[in-house]
C-alpha cells in the first residue's frame, strides 16, 4: 500500500491560528490539527498593529510539529491569512515598520477623501470591490495623506500571507485572491489599477508582480530548514485569502455559500466579475477566487460581536464558552430587538454589551440586558442581514437560489445555522468547520498534480467530510424582523 501524501496548511485568522496535517490516501483526506496559537490586535501608542515576529516564530512552530507528526515526510506546504492588511520591505528587502491592524483608527474619513480625488462609482466600475474604510486602499491614502516616512522607506509592497512566504523562501510576489481585497486591482485587467492609484497620490513603484494561487513558490531556505528540522518541503502560494481558500471547496450543486467566522460572508461563484449599477448601490464585492473563478459576495461583521461581547463578560468576571452563549441565547426571548451588525460603532475593539444596549436604545428599541438577550440579538440580526444579501444576489443573478451552505468555524453554532434556515426559508448545509484549511490543501493537491482538477477535489471534499441540513422552522415568524430591518437599513448599503 503506497504512503499517503501529507500536506501542512497553516491557516491565520483574526482570533487565532491554526496548522493541521492533512493526508491524502489517493481517494480520501483526513485532517489532524498539530498546533493552535491566539492572534489579535497589538495597541502601540493610538494605533493598532498585528504582531508579525510572533506569528512567524508560531508559523515555524507549526513547520516543526508537522515535521514531527509525518516523520519529516511532508509533500507541500501553504499558507493563508485574512485579507487587507499588508506591509512593506526597503531596498535590502527587510521590513520597514510594524503592519497595522485594519481595524487601526487611521482609516477614519479616508473613504470621502478618496471620493473627493476619485468619484465612487469610478472607483468601483474599476475594481468591483466594496467599500469598506478597512480595505487596503484606504490604508495606503491615510498614509500619503500624512506623508508616512514607511511610504519613503519601502521599495515592496506585500500583503501579510506573501510577507510570510518571503521569508520563508526568498521570493517576494502577491498572491491574486489576497491582492483583489485591497481595492487596487483592476477588474478587467487583473492587474493593478495604476490609473487609480496614481490619482490618488499612491506611491505606483511599490507594487510588485502578481501571481495567481496555485504558483509554487519554490522551497523552505536554510535557515528554516535548520530552525524545524524540515526537509526541502514545497511551498505553494495557495489561495492566500482565507476566504478564497474556504469558498473553493464548495460543490457545483451549491447554489450560495456562507464563510462564518469573525467575519461572515455570503457569496455565489462566478465565472466573471459582475459589475454595474445594482452591484454597485448593493456594495457588493468581486474577489479573486481559485482557476479563474471570481466570488461575489458582502462582507458581514460576524462572529466579532460575539467574540467582543465574551471578551467584555470574561473581563467582568463572566467566563462563558462559545457554547454557554449559545445555550443562553437559545432560552432568551425572540426578536427582543433587531440590529444593523455593519454600524460603524461596532467595528472596533471595546464594549461590545454596552455598545448594542447603546444602539437599540438611539433607534426606539427596548435594549437587551442579559448575555442570553443580547447574544440572541445578535444571531437573529446576523441571520436577517444574511437573507439582505442573499436577497440581492438573487436579483443580481435573476434567479432564485435554492441552497445555501455554511462553512467554517462559525458553522459550528447550530443555533445561527437554524436562524439562518429560518430567516431564508432555504435548506441549510453546514460544514465543513475548517473549510479554509481543507481548501489550502486542495490548491496544494491541484499545483503538485495530485489531483487533476478543481472539480476532482470538490468530489475528494465531500467524500471525506461529514455535513448536516437545517430545514426551515417557522419561516413567517422572520417576516416581520426582517421588514425592521430593512427600514433600518434604508435602500441601500454603500459605504
Amino acid at each position: 500500500m503506497a504512503k499517503p501524501a501529507n500536506f501542512l496548511a497553516i491557516d491565520l485568522g483574526a482570533e487565532s491560528g491554526r496548522c493541521f496535517v492533512g493526508s491524502f490516501s489517493g481517494e480520501n483526506l483526513s485532517l489532524k490539527e498539530i498546533h493552535r496559537f491566539p492572534n489579535g490586535p497589538v495597541r502601540l501608542g493610538n494605533h493598532l498593529h498585528w504582531d508579525v515576529f510572533q506569528l512567524f516564530t508560531e508559523i515555524k512552530n507549526g513547520i516543526s510539529c508537522a515535521v514531527k507528526e509525518t516523520d519529516c515526510c511532508l509533500n507541500g506546504f501553504g499558507l493563508d491569512t485574512w485579507g487587507v492588511d499588508f506591509a512593506f520591505l526597503d531596498r535590502n528587502s527587510e521590513l520597514v515598520g510594524v503592519p497595522y491592524h485594519y481595524r487601526d483608527q487611521q482609516t477614519e474619513g479616508m473613504l470621502e477623501e478618496a471620493f473627493r480625488r476619485v468619484p465612487r462609482q469610478e472607483i468601483y466600475q474599476q475594481t468591483g470591490i466594496q467599500f469598506m474604510r478597512l480595505n487596503s486602499l484606504y490604508q495606503l491614502l491615510a498614509l500619503t495623506i500624512r506623508n508616512s516616512p514607511l511610504l519613503n522607506a519601502s521599495q515592496t509592497f506585500v500583503m501579510i500571507p506573501d510577507l510570510f512566504n518571503y521569508w520563508l523562501t526568498g521570493v517576494k510576489s502577491c498572491e491574486y485572491t489576497n491582492a483583489t481585497t485591497t481595492q487596487c486591482i483592476d477588474a478587467s485587467t487583473h492587474q493593478w489599477a495604476w490609473s487609480l492609484l496614481d490619482r490618488l497620490g499612491i506611491p505606483t513603484g511599490i507594487f510588485p508582480e502578481i501571481i495567481q494561487p496555485g504558483t509554487h513558490l519554490g522551497t523552505l531556505l536554510p535557515y528554516i530548514v535548520e530552525d524545524t528540522g524540515a526537509s526541502d518541503v514545497p511551498v505553494i502560494a495557495v489561495a492566500t485569502h482565507d476566504n478564497a481558500s474556504a469558498v473553493a471547496i464548495i460543490p457545483r450543486e451549491s447554489d450560495a455559500w456562507l464563510s462564518a467566522g469573525t467575519w461572515c460572508v455570503v457569496g455565489i461563484e462566478l465565472a466573471e466579475p459582475i459589475i454595474n449599477e445594482l452591484t454597485f448601490e448593493s456594495n457588493i464585492t468581486n474577489e479573486g477566487g481559485v482557476c479563474g473563478k471570481v466570488s461575489m459576495f458582502k462582507n458581514v461583521v460576524g462572529l466579532w460581536l460575539i467574540q467582543e461581547c465574551r471578551r467584555t463578560w470574561a473581563a467582568n468576571g463572566k467566563n462563558l464558552s462559545y457554547v454557554e452563549i449559545g445555550k443562553l441565547a437559545a432560552q432568551a426571548k425572540p426578536f427582543s430587538a433587531i440590529i444593523d451588525p455593519d454600524a460603524p460603532e461596532f467595528l472596533n475593539p471595546g464594549d461590545m454589551p454596552a455598545r448594542i444596549r447603546e444602539w437599540c436604545v438611539r433607534s426606539g428599541q427596548t435594549a437587551p440586558e442579559d448575555e442570553g438577550s443580547i447574544a440572541r440579538t445578535v444571531y437573529e440580526s446576523l441571520a436577517l442581514k444574511y437573507r439582505w444579501i442573499f436577497e440581492r444576489l438573487e436579483k443580481i443573478r435573476e434567479r432564485r437560489l435554492e441552497t445555501l451552505q455554511i462553512i467554517g468555524g462559525g458553522s459550528q453554532n447550530r443555533l445561527l445555522n437554524q436562524f439562518v434556515a429560518n430567516a431564508l426559508n432555504r435548506p441549510v448545509t453546514s460544514g465543513p468547520t475548517e473549510a479554509t484549511t481543507i481548501g489550502n490543501m486542495l490548491i496544494q493537491m491541484l499545483a503538485l498534480k495530485h489531483i487533476a482538477s478543481l472539480d476532482e477535489g470538490r468530489e475528494l471534499i465531500k467524500r471525506s467530510f461529514q455535513t448536516e441540513t437545517f430545514l426551515p422552522e417557522g419561516p413567517a415568524e422572520w417576516d416581520e424582523p426582517y421588514s425592521k430591518l430593512q427600514s433600518m437599513l434604508g435602500s441601500t448599503l454603500i459605504g
